[in-house]
């Protein structure tokens, strides 16, 4: 069963753990982008997985490329341009202070291809599933474009989709719009969407959804008649490291949740959302039923809080020790 990723692969550069950015100067640096940490994850796990996206024909771009292949992803997809490399900052948080990210992404490369440059039906050749992000059409109009035409063609060729909500508010304030049409669309679409109240409460444009997860996921089931299920973590913070996570399950026949892990100690919150989506799609692309595939999903995402980087690199063997618990050392 082949997943088809879209969306930006960025590379990521941090200050020093303890320090702000640019407090020192040195930056550390790796590849990310929440739909190339689903398409890592997925491959790690097993699965076929194939990468669409556009990067700058220079060492960075390459690089980018690279990282993501070394994880067993079909990169054959990554279209090179002149151009210049999408970039985010993070800032680690400590203690109270919470982490801080600024987004350099306007007119990447990624950013400015056409839509027409995808051939979305020989790109999804194959594939069962797409997996895409409200990131992508929050980065300008040319890649919400193209996000919209891979989902329409999904749904012509039958193939499902899962969409993860990954709502960028700052990203959408550099267009002078809130996104909720283009967002709308795209839940529309999905099978499987990775949202929360306040996801539903944005795209169908009823505040008073935010507050009420059950009345939310009601309501999206009620105006996405594709749509089967809805996921997301619940998470409770009680200070930058020290997290409470669990997990809902939303379906037409009922909610499922999941039991609560206290996270201490968090070396890297950044991609934990993104091993939650990949370990719910490894659930459900195996034949598992709802309960496990929600349960593995939230032990991936617990697992991806003890891993620096935006991947989460682990097998499921890894994955079922955070459910099976257990510290002991593995000899």
């Amino acid at each position: 069963m082949k997943t088809v990723c879209f969306g930006e692969i960025l590379l990521r550069l941090s200050s020093p753990a303890g320090q702000l950015l640019l407090q020192s100067s040195a930056l550390d640096t790796c590849i990310g982008g929440a739909e190339a940490n689903v398409a890592v994850c997925l491959s790690r796990l097993g699965h076929d997985t194939a990468m669409v996206s556009a990067l700058p024909d220079n060492a960075m771009g390459h690089a980018a490329r690279d990282a993501v292949r070394a994880h067993g992803v079909d990169t054959r997809a990554v279209r090179f341009s002149p151009g210049r490399m999408g970039l985010y900052f993070l800032t680690p948080g400590a203690v109270m202070r919470p982490s801080d990210i600024i987004y350099d992404r306007a007119a990447s490369v990624f950013a400015e291809a056409a839509p027409a440059a995808y051939d979305w039906p020989a790109l999804l050749q194959g594939a069962s599933w797409l997996h895409i992000s409200g990131v992508s059409p929050a980065v300008g109009p040319q890649a919400a474009e193209a996000t919209l035409a891979a989902v329409r063609a999904a749904r012509t060729l039958n193939i499902r989709v899962s969409y993860d909500g990954n709502y960028r508010a700052s990203l959408w304030a550099q267009q002078g719009i809130d996104g909720a049409d283009v967002l709308r669309e795209l839940m529309a679409h999905a099978d499987l969407a990775f949202a929360d109240q306040r996801d539903i409460a944005l795209v169908l444009r009823r505040p008073e959804l935010a507050q009420d997860r059950a009345a939310a996921m009601q309501a999206a089931f009620a105006a996405f008649p594709q749509l089967q299920h809805v996921a997301a973590t619940v998470r409770v913070q009680h200070s930058v490291d020290h997290h409470a996570l669990s997990a809902t399950l939303f379906t037409r026949s009922g909610v499922l949740a999941s039991r609560s892990y206290e996270v201490h100690a968090i070396v890297d919150r950044i991609g934990t959302g993104d091993a939650f989506a990949a370990g719910v799609l490894h659930g459900l692309q195996s034949g598992w039923d709802d309960a496990l595939a929600l349960d593995f999903g939230l032990a991936a995402a617990v697992l991806k809080h003890s891993l620096a980087g935006d991947f989460c690199p682990a097998s499921e063997a890894q994955v079922k020790a955070i459910m099976a618990g257990g510290l002991d050392v593995r000899r």
